[in-house]
C-alpha cells in the first residue's frame, strides 16, 4: 500500500470554487493516486487522527482533502494551522468502515442488503455515516433499521429529506 507524508496547512476558501476547511495536496502526491484512479484515501493528520476522505479537484490542477469540524476540534485547528499528514490509498469496499449495526442487517435482511448495493458509492457512503456517527450503540441500531426500512419501502430509493421525517417519525413511535 502505497503511503505519502507531506507538510500542509489548513484553509478555508468561500470564494471560489473550493468549499469548506481543506489542505492542499501537493501536485506530485495527488497525479500519484489519480494515475491509479484511487481518490477514496485514508489521511492522518499531526500523527494523531486517521479518518476516511477523498482526494478532491479544486481546479487548475489543484487537489484538496476536505477536514470536519469534528476533526479540527480534537486537534484545535484553525485555518492556517500547520498540518503533518500521511496519506494511503483505501482498500475498503465502501471507502469507509461499516458499522456492526449495518455488518448485522445485511446477514439478517436480504432486501437491504440487495438494494443498498444498487446504490451508488457516494449514496452508500453517506448511509454508512449516518449509522456509524453516533456514539451509542442504541442510537446506530435506531439508525440502521430506520435506513434499512426506508430503503425497502421505497424500493432502494434514497430521498434524505423522507430519511430525516422516518427517523423523526421512529423516535416518535419509540417514545410513545
Amino acid at each position: 500500500m502505497s503511503t505519502n507524508t507531506f507538510h500542509s496547512i489548513l484553509g478555508n476558501i468561500v470564494s471560489d470554487k473550493t468549499w469548506g476547511h481543506h489542505f492542499l495536496v501537493p501536485k506530485n502526491v495527488a497525479q500519484h493516486y489519480l494515475e491509479n484512479k484511487q481518490k477514496r484515501l485514508i489521511c492522518k493528520l499531526n500523527n494523531l487522527i486517521e479518518y476516511n476522505c477523498a482526494l478532491m479537484a479544486r481546479g487548475q490542477g489543484e487537489y484538496f482533502i476536505l477536514v470536519n469540524g469534528e476533526i479540527r476540534k480534537k486537534l484545535k485547528l484553525e485555518i492556517g494551522s500547520e498540518l503533518d499528514v500521511e496519506i494511503k490509498e483505501d482498500k475498503s469496499e465502501y471507502g469507509m468502515p461499516v458499522p456492526q449495526e449495518v455488518i448485522d442487517l445485511f446477514a439478517h435482511e436480504d432486501m437491504f442488503y440487495k438494494l443498498f448495493h444498487l446504490l451508488t458509492p457516494g449514496k452508500q457512503r453517506s448511509l454508512l455515516y449516518l449509522v456509524g456517527k453516533p456514539k451509542t450503540e442504541e442510537v446506530r441500531v435506531k439508525k440502521a433499521i430506520v435506513i434499512c426500512n426506508h430503503l425497502i419501502n421505497r424500493n432502494g430509493d434514497v430521498d434524505f429529506k423522507i430519511l430525516n421525517q422516518d427517523f423523526k417519525d421512529y423516535n416518535e413511535l419509540i417514545k410513545g
